[in-house]
């Protein structure tokens, strides 16, 4: 077990006084405003979600809340103790199981120490040691330090983590890595728990087990997550940081369902007066053309009349079109565009058109037992288990990308199939969204897997603005790129459609979008996920359950 130094003074659970604060917080990244003016306080009573779409700054708050990033402008106020789990978890040489719960139980194991230390002076009489006693008796009391390591090990045994103290980060996959590290949270005893995406990467009894230990926590928490189930579960106010009418993020209270019925409404009004505007700006440009047309011919009148006349009525024809270009030059478009929305291709595959056929197919070690499916155009499964059973290799099995130890796969010579996984591929540093597209594309028209004109473009599917085509894939946030690697396989009009988790990192909206598009679309679609929200949404698809042998 690695080691960690204690230190010798440490900070302990505010309780019924604890909060964060945040006042006007902005954030700059280098011409790009992540968070603009925010305002949001989280006291021991709150259950917070910070949602919006991808990029729009949600892990951003939560570091800048947690005192990871400072910010630009604004300020933070902290009392109490803070745990955050964050998406990224680097497994680096050396680090293991027990690193991870030393680090979570740093302030237990300090305040242990100290009332060993004082016990010991107490019993040898030592000046001052009812004091020191009384206060390291306090601190680990508030800590419940005690039991500590118990909650530990009961938090990692529920999301089915890795209990072996030694045991490398390193050897465990990564959803293996981010249970422990959420376990570790959750045991630690936190006045505030600010938790980015802690879904991921968990089965249906660790869902169950976080959604319960969230509710029962007792003091505050600000959670980002996909996981809509998670979101109508827990949370009892909405912060919306997604664009709005007036630049400013939004807070709703009242739960999942008054965000959702508060938002639909502004969206409203916002696109209406959008929309009014610029009907506005088309009459008063009309109404000028008009009226420099009646002054080049229009005020003409009839030949044989006086020039005199003529004459006397052009300052009228003058005056109207000068007032027309004042109104035009008056009018202001001050509402600004409203947000792309998911527009999901036509695939145009034939309802009933073979795919892939696999018979009696496994995988040494990862999928045990022998399963046959086929699918056609149309078809739709949703595929089930408990992590480790299978899934994402069935998935890989079927589209290629792994071949099966036993038993046969075959697929339609003019298929086409998309893998979308649950982690994002890794593209070079510095190649943006649109070269990313690009290079794809390029490789799908050298390989003759598609024509030229049947390709989807980037733009035409909404789930990238004119911002993120031209950003660097490495400072995209993961729901970003999320968005751009299902852009980037709906650029070939696949034939089949395969998603492992395909709501992580993707916001609420895009999921609720998403599922609506898998619905309807023309493709075969395989998912294979954990959700609650969307098995809920799915159920009447047919269903595999892959359970371990």
């Amino acid at each position: 077990m690695s080691v960690l130094p204690l230190p010798a003074r440490f900070e302990l659970p505010a309780g019924e006084h604890a909060h964060l604060r945040a006042e006007g917080v902005s954030v700059v990244r280098g011409a790009r405003q992540v968070l603009d003016r925010v305002s949001v306080t989280v006291s021991p009573r709150s259950r917070l979600a910070i949602v919006g779409e991808n990029g729009r700054g949600k892990t951003t708050l939560l570091h800048v809340l947690a005192g990871l990033v400072a910010a630009d402008a604004g300020s933070v106020h902290r009392v109490g103790t803070v745990g955050l789990a964050e998406q990224a978890l680097p497994a680096g040489a050396g680090l293991t199981v027990g690193t991870l719960t030393d680090q979570a139980l740093l302030s237990v194991r300090a305040a242990l120490d100290a009332f060993d230390r004082a016990t010991a002076g107490l019993a040898e009489g030592a000046d001052g040691a009812d004091e020191r006693y009384a206060a390291a008796l306090e601190a680990a009391t508030r800590l419940d330090a005690w039991d500590a390591d118990r909650r530990v090990d009961v938090a990692l045994e529920a999301l089915n983590a890795c209990t072996d103290r030694s045991r490398e980060l390193s050897t465990l996959s990564v959803g293996q890595r981010y249970r422990v590290r959420l376990a570790c949270l959750l045991g630690a005893p936190h006045d505030v728990l600010l938790l980015d995406e802690p879904t991921n990467h968990l089965d249906a009894d660790g869902l169950a087990f976080l959604t319960e230990r969230l509710r029962a926590h007792p003091g505050g928490l600000a959670l980002v997550s996909h996981d809509r189930a998670l979101l109508r579960d827990v949370a009892t106010a909405f912060l919306d940081l997604d664009p709005s009418e007036d630049g400013a993020a939004h807070l709703y209270a009242g739960g999942y369902d008054a965000w959702q019925d508060g938002r639909r409404r502004d969206r409203q009004r916002w696109i209406q007066d959008f929309e009014a505007q610029q009907a506005e700006h088309r009459r008063l440009t009309t109404a000028v053309a008009e009226a420099r047309d009646r002054l080049s011919t229009g005020w003409r009148p009839d030949k044989g009349t006086g020039k005199h006349q003529r004459q006397s009525r052009a300052p009228g024809v003058v005056q109207a079109l000068n007032r027309e270009r004042d109104a035009l030059e008056a009018h202001r478009i001050t509402v600004p565009e409203p947000p792309l929305s998911l527009r999901w291709p036509d695939l145009a595959t034939r309802k009933g058109t073979a795919v892939v056929r696999a018979e009696d197919v496994r995988v040494a070690d990862r999928l045990t037992l022998p399963l046959t499916l086929s699918l056609q155009g149309g078809d739709r499964l949703l595929i089930t288990g408990p992590n480790g059973a299978g899934k994402s290799t069935l998935l890989s099995v079927l589209a290629g990308t792994v071949r099966p130890s036993s038993g046969t796969v075959h697929r339609a010579p003019a298929a086409r199939i998309a893998l979308v996984t649950q982690e994002v591929p890794h593209w070079p540093n510095g190649t943006t969204a649109r070269q990313v597209y690009e290079q794809h594309v390029g490789r799908l028209l050298a390989e003759g897997r598609i024509g030229e004109a049947d390709l989807v473009p980037l733009s035409a599917t909404g789930l990238l603005d004119r911002e993120a085509l031209r950003t660097p894939v490495e400072r995209m946030s993961q729901g970003q790129q999320r968005r751009l690697d299902l852009a980037v396989h709906l650029a070939g009009r696949p034939d089949l459609l395969l998603f492992d988790e395909p709501t992580n990192h993707l916001s609420a909206t895009l999921v609720d979008e998403l599922t609506a598009a898998l619905r309807t679309t023309s493709a075969a679609v395989v998912v294979a996920t954990h959700d609650r929200q969307l098995l809920t949404d799915l159920s009447t698809w047919p269903r595999l359950n892959i359970t371990p042998s």
